[in-house]
């Protein structure tokens, strides 16, 4: 039968029943073409499981600050942006305001004062105390925030992310990418240790390269008295005094400080009442077993006076509110008052710990010469002298600076293989070792 069929179709037919070869097979795997599989769905079940990691990495930030920034740019954050949502919800998907109206009241008229009655704002009376006939007394009574309370919240979540914005667009001029260098290094923690050990000498010439190119290569009287002054108490500063990330650092810190501490005064500006001593009156209340949870600050039941319009005639209305919102605005303040307290102890602690730490020259030098005694670095006079130029004159301020935040987001372990490695590069550069050269006073710290 074949015979029948000519050759030209009888090749044709071949080509079409042969199955693709490995070659193609290849082929389309590296166009990432989707060829069908059995094991299809267990893949996908494995994505959506590594995709969710991926989403919990993204969340826990950038490597390129400490866990109290952290704690104040993304957590806090979070925190605020939950509560919104929660408010929100309750504000315009169900009921925040019930009015006791009239009886001659329809359905309409009630969802007209309850509406009228939110917008314009009620005034808090407590039973024991008699309703102010005049407008004045009234208006002193005032309770004007609630309408407002998402925005202030996703106003403190923004006043919170702003210091975190700062740091990110001063420290990209710095010269250095601190999130790399960080990831890089904390991500070593995980790999073979032939590649811990490649990515480790990649990281150094990294950072080398960076402090050659920071250092200040000029000379003169007046360029050996900036480098001084930058070097024992940084009134000078700047790329090439090797101190710009470091103090850059520390403002993004006191901007995270007198954050946390300045929005207790924002709130009390906005709640209209001594929001700064909240915390102290509910520990008060609970210390001499006192129903804490009734505040004149979040009343819940208001008044509240509108005027209806028929024909020529104004009739006046004053109508008793209940705000079931402020139950939830009530717990909400009160938690966002003890974390308020926290953050700022929390960031006053840690910028006291950082000042400590990188602003004297003797802590500087000791750090390193810990790392340095590990790896038996620190043995003869020549090493002494040679690791106060080591910290006075190669890494400086910057160089330790980023040491430390490596310290802080992986191990020791990591900055002391690091500190070995840029102290090898140091000691085969004669270079940074006579360039600039500065007086071996204080050399024995």
């Amino acid at each position: 039968m074949n015979s029948l069929i000519p050759n030209g179709r009888q090749n044709a037919l071949k080509k079409k029943t042969e199955w693709p070869n490995l070659s193609a097979l290849k082929s389309l795997k590296e166009l990432n073409l989707k060829l069908p599989s059995p094991e299809g769905d267990a893949k996908k079940g494995l994505d959506s499981v590594l995709g969710s990691f991926a989403t919990y990495a993204r969340l826990k930030g950038r490597y390129d600050d400490d866990w109290i920034d952290r704690l104040n740019h993304l957590y806090t954050t979070i925190i605020f942006i939950i509560f919104t949502i929660v408010v929100s919800t309750k504000q315009y998907v169900g009921e925040p305001i019930h009015c006791w109206c009239p009886a001659q009241f329809t359905s309409g008229h009630r969802d007209y004062a309850n509406n009228v009655c939110w917008i314009s704002n009620t005034y808090y009376v407590p039973f024991e105390e008699r309703i102010p006939l005049h407008r004045e007394g009234k208006q002193q009574k005032e309770i004007g925030y609630y309408q407002w309370v998402p925005m202030i919240l996703l106003f403190q979540a923004l006043l919170f992310k702003v210091p975190c914005i700062l740091w990110r667009i001063l420290g990209a001029s710095g010269g250095v990418n601190l999130d790399k260098i960080v990831t890089l290094a904390a991500d070593t923690q995980f790999v073979a240790p032939e590649d811990r050990e490649r990515t480790i000498k990649h990281i150094v010439r990294y950072m080398d390269r960076w402090l050659e190119n920071a250092r200040e290569y000029r000379s003169g009287c007046l360029i050996r008295m900036r480098q001084t002054l930058s070097k024992y108490c940084c009134i000078v500063w700047g790329k090439r005094y090797g101190n710009y990330l470091f103090i850059i650092y520390m403002v993004i810190k006191i901007f995270y400080m007198g954050n946390a501490v300045g929005q207790l005064f924002i709130l009390n500006e906005f709640l209209g009442t001594n929001y700064n001593l909240y915390g102290f009156e509910v520990l008060s209340h609970l210390a001499n077993g006192d129903d804490w949870t009734e505040s004149p600050r979040f009343p819940r039941v208001t008044m509240c006076d509108f005027e209806i319009r028929q024909m020529q005639n104004v009739h006046k209305y004053t109508v008793q509110c209940v705000l079931p919102i402020n139950l939830f605005n009530e717990k909400i303040f009160i938690f966002i008052w003890f974390w308020l307290v926290f953050v700022s102890t929390f960031s006053a602690g840690n910028f006291l710990i950082w000042f400590y730490a990188m602003v004297f020259r003797q802590h500087r030098i000791r750090y390193l010469k810990k790392f340095l005694r590990v790896n038996e670095c620190y043995k003869t006079e020549l090493d002494k002298k040679m690791a106060v130029k080591f910290a006075d004159q190669y890494l400086r301020h910057d160089g330790i600076f980023v040491l430390r935040l490596v310290g802080k987001n992986a191990n020791d372990v990591l900055v002391s293989e690091l500190v070995l490695q840029l102290w090898n590069h140091y000691r085969n550069k004669p270079l940074f070792r006579h360039a600039n050269p500065i007086s071996d006073d204080n050399s024995n710290v």
